[in-house]
Formats: C-alpha cells, structure tokens, sequence
C-alpha cells in the first residue's frame, strides 16, 4: 500500500527493504548492493505473463496474468521475454497460418504493439517447433528426469506417442489410445533407439528442438539487452540459454532459476545430454532454486559428473556465498522458497464474484467438512494415494461417513500422454467405488487449466476446511500458501473478532515431498507413500483441539505474510547484482554446446608468435623451459583408464615424432640457447625417448632429477639431484599406509616413482575418494612430521591424487636453479635476455608463476631507469615467490613469455590452443635461427629498418642504408664498401634469394 502524495519513493524497486532480522550476517563490508529504478532486468521465461485477446474485428489486448510467478509489479525497468500462449501454441492442432495455430503473421505487429504498453517482447518461434520442444522434450524427456521419475522400462511421453505431435497428417496423437508395448519392448532390445540411449530417432529430434528455441530466445534477449542489465532466466525449458547469451554478451550477469525440483546424480545421469545441460546451466552466474534439497542435488550432480568443486567463497560485500568453482569463475547457488502476494490474494478474495462462488459451494455441502484438493492429472501428484487412504479411513472409522466430502480437482494434462491417461482412468475408477459405498463423498472435476485460474480457486480454498497436497514429487506449489491466506481471518475468530460461521478451518495435509514442506510449518505433514499417515491425517485433522488448530494456522501464516514474491525476488537479484564479474576478464572457449566461460585475468591472450620470434631473434642469451606431456607431446592422462595402464606398464607412453626431434635439435645446436625439457616424468623414460638430442637439458620427476646439456648423445647421463635425498625410509611408511586405504577405497590404487609416492582416486567415487583424501592427507601429516618431505593434495579437478615428495621439489624451484647456473653450462653466456616457459597443467604452474615473476621484476626495472608509469600488479591468483635471488642472473632487457597449453585459468600470461600449435612455435623459432645462419652476410632494407628500430644493434655491425639515387650513382662510393655485406636494391631481389615461405612465416620475419 502506498499513497501518491508525499509518501517517500522506495529505494529499491521490488519491495520495501527487508527487516534486519531477514538480513544475511556479514563480515567487513566493503560495499553495500542495492537495486534502484535505474537498474534494468530482463526476465525470460517460456510464456510471457500475460493474457492476450482478440476482438471480432480482429483488434488485439493484453492484461497481467496475475496468477503468473514473474507478473509483480517493481519500480526497476523490466523487460519481460517469452512466448504468448494463444491458441494452438503447442502447434499441435490447425495448420498454415490459421488462429488455430499460434498468433497469425500477419497480425502479429498487433501482439506486439499490444504488449508493448507491458514491457513484454514476443518470441516468435514456429508452433510445431515449439510443440516440440515444449510438448516433446520438456514435458516427456526432462519433466519425469527432473523428478526422480525415470523408467528403463517404459518410453518417455512424447518420445514414442504420447503428448507429441507425431504422424503423417500432423494431427496430436489421441491420448486415449492403446500403449504399443510392442514396440517399446523393440526399442529397449535395440541399442540404436533414441528413446533410451538418445544417438539418434525421436530423442534427436526432440533435442534439435528444444536447442533451435533457446536460440530463438537467444536473438530477442540480445535485441533487448542494454549494458548493465541483469537477466533473469526461469524454468528448465531454457537451460542451455545461458551458453548461446555468453557467447554475445559475456559481461552480462545472467541468473536461472528453477520452479521444479532438481534430481539426484544417480537419475541425471541417466540423461544422454546431461553434461551439455549442466554446462549450459554453469554458464550464467547465479543458479537458484527454491529448496536446498534441490540446489545439493545439483551441487553434487556438477562434482559427480563434471569433476567441479564446490565451498563457500568470499563475495563482494565481505561474507561468503555458496558457489561452485568452474574455469575460474565461481557460479553462485541461492536456495530462496518463493512467495504469494498478499495484496493480489485479497482483492480476489473480496470480489463479489468470488464471495457468490464461495457461498454457493458452502451451501452445497452445509454441515460438512470439506477437504479440497487441486492437482494435475499425472501420476507425481499422487490422487490415487490421497483416494486409497480416504477410503481407509471410512473403512476405521465409519461415524465419519456422509459427514466430510473430498473436492477433488482434475487439471488436464495432455501432455503427459500415457501417464495422463492411465492416472485419469484410475482416479474415476477409485471416486466411483468410493461413491458407490459412501453415497457423495468425493466430488471429483476434471477441467482444463484456464477453467481453474486464480479466482475460480481461491473460491474454492475459500469454502474449503482443509486442503490436501500429496504429491509424491513437486516443484513450486502455491496452493498451500494460497489457502493459508484465504483463512487468515481464522486467527481473529479466537479473540470473537470475526463473525459469520464459525468453522475448523485454516489447516493444511501437505506431503513432505512438496517444496513447501519446509516452508509451511504449521502444516500436518506426511509421507504419501504411506497411506496409514495420510488416513491418520484425515482423523487428526477433524479431531484437532482449537488451540492445537489455531497455534498451526499462526505458524503457517508467519511464512505467507513475511516472504512475498517481492521480497523473494529481491532476494534473488541482490545476489545477481553483488555476482563480481567486473572484476574479471572473461572469455569463451569450446565449441557448440561444449563452449564453457572462463574466468580469466586481465590481458589474457593467445600467445604472439611474432613478438617472440622478434625478442628471439634480438636476444644473445636464451632460456626454453618446456614440459613433456601434454605440451610437446599429447598427454597420455586422458583419462583414468590410460593413467593406470602407464602407471602399472600395461601400456606404453606416447614417444615423440621425428618431426619434433629434429626441431628440439635445431633449438639445441644454437649455442645462444638452453633448452630444457622439465617433466614429472621418470629419468629412464625421458632418457629413453630424448638422450639422443645433444646439448638437451633434462629434468625428471618435476625436477628432483637434473640432466645438465651435454654434445655427448646415448648411453647413460650424468644426474644430479635438487635437494638431498639420503633418508629414503620414509617411503615404506607412506606405502603401508596408502595400502590400507587403497584397500577401503575402490578405484584407488598407488603409483611410485623414483622420488615420490601418490595415491591416485580418480578413478573412485568423487565424494568418498575425496574424504578418504583429506582423512589420508591428515594420518600421512601426523605420521611423517619428522621426515623432510611434502605431502601434496592436488589434481582434484581431474580426479585427485595425494602425493609424498622430498620437501622442497618443484619445477619453479628448478626454474631458478637452472637460472643460476645458466654460466656454468657454457663459459662466457651473458645474463639471461630471452626466456620462454611452456606447460600445460597444475604440476606446471609452479614454473611459469616463478618465470612470470622474474620477468615481471625485469620489466619493473627498466620503467624504473625509464621513469615510466607503474606497471599493473600481478593477478591475485599468482603464488608470490622470492626470486631475488635470481637478478644477478638476469638482465633488465629480459623479455620472458609465458603460456599454457589450452586456454583456462593459470599462472602464465598467455595460452595456445593445443600441442600442435606448440610445435609451429618451436619451429617458427628455429626457422629464425636458420635465417640467421643462411644469410648471415645479407640484409635487407626491411631487415636493416627493423634491426636497428626494434632490436637496438649498434650501428658499427650494420652498413648505413643507401638511397636509391646513390644505389645507382658511380661516384657513391658504393664499389669501395666491402663485400661481405651486401645491401639489395629492392625487396624483389632481397626475397628472390630465399626459398618460397607462407604467409604466417612472413609475419614472423617482417
């Protein structure tokens, strides 16, 4: 309520501000989120909220369908996004542009013109298409997955039947008719069949739908999106959408939220699709749902399924927020039951209409107990159950009879084909034994779902005593909080304050399957899979002391009137708002569905083989650090069972190709440079695959092993070792206790090496394997405290692992040794000019967090002689190490590049794609050497301008450069120049004199 004088304006747009004993607890607050009527919101859901007409001469309205969730009112600028429900929206009856078949093309400026007064923009999607998706895979693929419903042994509705529109003449397929359980015991004997294994058929088709739709939604959020709005998707019809708007708008803060439930691991992975719907749904920023239950079911179908951690991370405003951590970014999960509103519920309530409904239904059935129920006419909703434990009730307690009546509401549902159905024909069964011994007990009414809309139910919860709820699964259902309402002025007939009749009224039977079980307290709750709770419910709730009903009827109101759907909202885009994504870089990857965002720093880029092929090429003292698998080589850890074969020599390793051997020996024959191959790796495998390159520097098991270069190839090398490593009876200790949990663990198994001992998990149950971890890491800890070694917890992205190694082994550690000892290798080297650092995973990071640092401390010092502005620090995420020890060794020209093989988060400063792109780095490298070496005596007028522009040589090494008259004068003197330097004439005849080279290569050298 609010007067239009000088009344004060609301600083948020969706309700007033919530009372500080609903405020979350903080920390320091850093600053404070609000939302004003300048911010702009875009909500996407699959219908539009509204209702929208058409006249006679064809003239178009719309008006608010107030019964919708998404329809309240807010001072923010919304933009609302959905389809119109119109007729034969689900393309399932009519044809060619008919009214029967959606809103005609022709007179759709109209819709739009007619919405446009209610910020909503139309998507105009095909109907047949939309049929599809809505009718096909929503309601008959995802609907029974979502609720623990699925079946190997019946076909989805809407897949083979049922609920599509499928048939030759396009027509819907008649509900009623007869299962075809010949062919659904063809389709589960063959492996090829959508229906189960979804490679193809008529699960295909119904996926290539629901993915053309998002994408039609796609198009018109991006049409209607300004900088700085937040979205708001809701319902699973669109939980992909989140991958197609981040291609386009990646700086949006997109939420989803879910109105059903979420299932467990176990029922979702049954999904053929289920890793593109997870990713599609990790894709927006914040993921919510109205119960925890579902939001932990979905917490651990994203640890199960895609290897992702979850915990509680540190928000903008210095608390923490529940968020699972996914390529950098951290996916926030709000879990916020949604609300009614009060001011909707009272104006219908108090219309005239409603109170002449009331009293007709009141006088119906004068001096009994009703008990009301409305549910969908599908078997979640549990009506048969609710039947079968009414008629045991009479049959206990038959003083009862012809004094209580059940109103029992049907709401169609065609769209569950085969389920709709056989539940119809099993409730008129049930109402019609019931009624033939109990004369009028049950009122049963099946209607369509506009003929029980707001108004015509809040009639009915009106008249009614008691509502009953027992579905066996469900989402959002209001109805409870719905009849609570109507009978909030129960409370007041206590005190005498009401009049009229007086009535026991005001409870609810709620299942505690229902998603506000949690919420309405008050409530008899009960387990419909037991009838003799519900039976005892019906006795409980006509017995039930006045005092015992109205303190139940205050509990339950205590929810209705303090959580609204305003206030839930507001919630909800609080926690949108407060997301830190402008903080961030943020960019893609993947491809199709598989495409994923990735929370990056800032200057994030691939890596520029021209810029280092320029400082390669200017540089006198050069640095290549590269790790074996996975960057110079594929990686053989695809997956558990490879790594296992490795580890128990099952299978042998992946060896390098020629083509790579002789370019790590051109890198290696110029003596300007130190190429060092740093693995984790064995010595005897990396000496069997690379001695025979000389002047290769080697280091095994994350460099305990160095292997310095030498020109001797073959045989045995000379070894020395990073620390020392004399006490080695730590190891059987680490092993024995490794064996006992390996054998407590299945899919565990432990891995030894020369240096270290791991204990691999990968390959066990994610959550057990991950608690064995932390309980192994902690006994490890406790027995080894006197032994000089690491225990090391990592890799739980990709599995886990817990390793004991020598303290102090790392391949940063040997960065900076080798650094240090760089003139030893060769006498006379000058400090370090030129370094290149390449790896691949989280057992590279050290190196190129330890080389980026060094760089870095190069760069700083030559703003500093140059007095140029402060270079920006280093991303928080770099693990700050000492490296000072290091810049007697390096010179302050030093031009360091770091990269990562595969572009996601990291310690490095740039990224290539993949491994091949590795090799034509390596290869453009040596190509610069050999043109170094080839025309060594020759240069160009472009070589002469960028050597003395970009590379700084002093000018004595270099001829000047002649002009084209005194090229071409015979007193320039040219004649008496030496001619071991010769300057071309023009770029033709510099170029003819060297071999064809592509486009990418020319790059590199001009």
């Amino acid at each position: 309520m609010s007067d239009s004088g000088g009344s004060k304006k609301k600083s948020v747009g969706f309700a007033p501000q919530p009372f500080a004993s609903a405020r979350r607890p903080s920390g320091p607050a850093k600053s404070a989120v609000h939302l004003t009527s300048s911010d702009g919101l875009i909500v996407v859901s699959a219908f539009l909220p509204v209702h929208v007409t058409r006249s006679d001469d064809g003239e178009w309205s719309a008006d608010w369908d107030y019964e919708a969730l998404l329809s309240m009112q807010t001072h923010l600028r919304v933009t609302r996004v959905g389809t119109v429900k119109w007729r034969g929206w689900h393309g399932n009856v009519g044809g060619g542009e008919s009214s029967e078949s959606g809103v005609p093309v022709d007179e759709r400026h109209k819709v739009e013109a007619a919405l446009r007064p209610f910020n909503c923009v139309p998507v105009w999607v095909p109907t047949s298409l939309f049929g599809e998706m809505y009718n096909g895979f929503c309601k008959g693929v995802l609907w029974p997955i979502l609720h623990n419903g699925a079946s190997v042994y019946s076909s989805p509705a809407g897949v083979n039947g049922g609920g599509s529109n499928s048939g030759s003449d396009g027509q819907q397929r008649q509900t009623d008719e007869p299962y075809d359980s010949t062919f659904a015991e063809y389709s589960m004997d063959d492996v090829a069949q959508g229906p189960i294994h979804g490679d193809g058929g008529r699960e295909g088709e119904l996926w290539a739908a629901f993915t053309a739709v998002n994408r039609y939604f796609k198009d018109v959020v991006i049409q209607c999106f300004n900088e700085g709005d937040l979205i708001w998707i809701h319902g699973f019809h669109l939980m992909i959408l989140p991958s197609f708007l981040t291609r386009h708008i990646s700086m949006a803060k997109i939420g989803i939220f879910f109105h059903t439930p979420f299932p467990s691991s176990e029922i979702f992975r049954t999904l053929w699709c289920r890793e593109d719907l997870l990713r599609g749904m990790l894709n927006a920023d914040q993921v919510g749902f109205h119960l925890f239950e579902y939001a932990r079911h979905f917490l651990t179908c994203c640890r199960r399924l895609l290897g992702l951690n979850y915990g509680m991370f540190p928000d903008s405003s210095g608390g923490h927020n529940l968020a699972i951590d996914t390529n950098g970014r951290h996916v926030s999960v709000t879990s916020i039951h949604a609300g009614v509103e009060p001011p909707v519920l009272n104006q219908v309530l108090v219309h005239p209409s409603t109170i002449e409904r009331v009293e007709s239904i009141r006088s119906q059935f004068r001096g009994k107990v009703i008990f009301a129920a409305i549910d969908r006419m599908e078997s979640l909703k549990g009506i048969p159950l609710k039947l079968i434990a009414l008629e045991r009730f009479l049959q206990r307690c038959p003083e009862w009879a012809g004094k209580i009546v059940l109103i029992q509401v049907g709401i169609s549902a065609f769209e569950r084909g085969e389920d709709y159905t056989k539940t119809r024909d099993e409730v008129l069964s049930m109402v019609a034994n019931i009624n033939e011994r109990w004369p009028g007990t049950v009122q049963f009414q099946e209607c369509a779902e506009s003929e029980m809309r707001l108004q015509q139910r809040m009639a009915l919860l009106r008249a009614a005593d008691v509502v009953m709820v027992t579905t066996i699964r469900d989402g959002l259902n209001l109805i409870p909080l719905e009849f609570t309402m109507a009978h909030l002025d129960a409370l007041r007939e206590r005190s005498g304050e009401g009049g009229g009749e007086r009535r026991r009224r005001g409870l609810c039977i709620l299942s505690e399957f229902s998603s506000c079980t949690r919420v309405m307290r008050g409530a008899i709750h009960v387990n419909p899979w037991k009838i003799s709770e519900i039976a005892t419910a019906f006795y409980q709730a006509l017995t039930m002391s006045e005092a015992e009903r109205m303190r139940r009827v205050g509990i339950a109101s205590e929810f209705v009137t303090r959580v609204t759907t305003q206030r839930w909202a507001l919630a909800v885009m609080l926690d949108l708002k407060g997301v830190q994504k402008n903080e961030v870089r943020y960019s893609g990857a993947g491809l199709g569905l598989g495409f994923r965002l990735l929370g990056m720093d800032s200057g994030f880029d691939p890596l520029d083989a021209n810029s280092v092929a320029r400082a390669y090429r200017s540089s006198m003292s050069r640095l290549i650090l590269l790790d074996y698998g996975g960057t110079i080589l594929a990686n053989d850890n695809l997956d558990g069972l490879h790594r296992y074969q490795f580890v128990k020599k099952i299978r042998p390793p992946s060896v390098p190709k020629e083509r790579l051997i002789a370019t790590l020996k051109e890198l290696c024959s110029d003596k300007r440079n130190c190429v060092f191959v740093v693995s984790g790796k064995e010595r005897h495998s990396l000496t069997k695959t690379l001695c025979h390159i000389p002047n290769l520097g080697l280091a095994a098991e994350h460099g305990m092993f160095v292997s310095w270069p030498t020109s001797k190839v073959g045989g045995k090398r000379r070894w020395d070792t990073l620390v020392p490593n004399q006490d080695q009876s730590w190891r059987s200790i680490a092993i024995t206790i490794m064996e006992v949990y390996t054998s407590r663990t299945h899919g565990s198994y432990i891995e030894e090496t020369e240096m270290k001992v791991l204990w691999q998990y990968r390959d066990a149950d994610p959550e057990f394997g991950y608690l064995q971890s932390r309980e192994l890491e902690d006994h490890l800890s406790n027995v080894l405290r006197g032994f000089s070694v690491d225990i090391l917890h990592g890799g739980v992205e990709e599995g886990g692992y817990v390793e004991v190694r020598p303290k102090g082994v790392n391949k940063g550690v040997v960065a900076m040794h080798i650094i240090k000892h760089l003139g030893t290798i060769s006498e006379g080297r000058k400090q370090l000019e030129f370094a290149l650092a390449m790896g691949d995973d989280h057992c590279d990071e050290p190196m190129l967090s330890v080389m980026r640092q060094i760089g870095r401390r190069a760069a700083e010092e030559r703003v500093a002689k140059k007095g140029g502005p402060a270079l920006a620090p280093l991303p928080a995420t770099i693990a700050q190490v000492d490296v000072s020890s290091c810049d007697d060794y390096v010179s302050h020209n030093l031009q360091c590049f770091t990269s990562t093989v595969g572009k996601k988060p990291t310690a490095a400063a740039n990224y290539v794609n993949d491994v091949d792109d590795v090799h034509e780095l390596l290869e453009s490298l040596v190509k610069v050497t050999t043109r170094e070496t080839v025309h060594s005596g020759f240069y160009s007028v472009v070589d002469l301008k960028s050597m003395s522009g970009e590379l700084g040589l002093p000018g004595p090494t270099l001829k000047p450069v002649l002009s084209m008259g005194e090229l071409h004068s015979s007193n320039s003197g040219f004649d008496d120049q030496p001619h071991q330097v010769r300057v071309s004439t023009n770029l033709d005849e510099f170029l003819g004199t060297m071999e064809p080279i592509d486009d990418d290569e020319e790059d590199i050298f001009f």
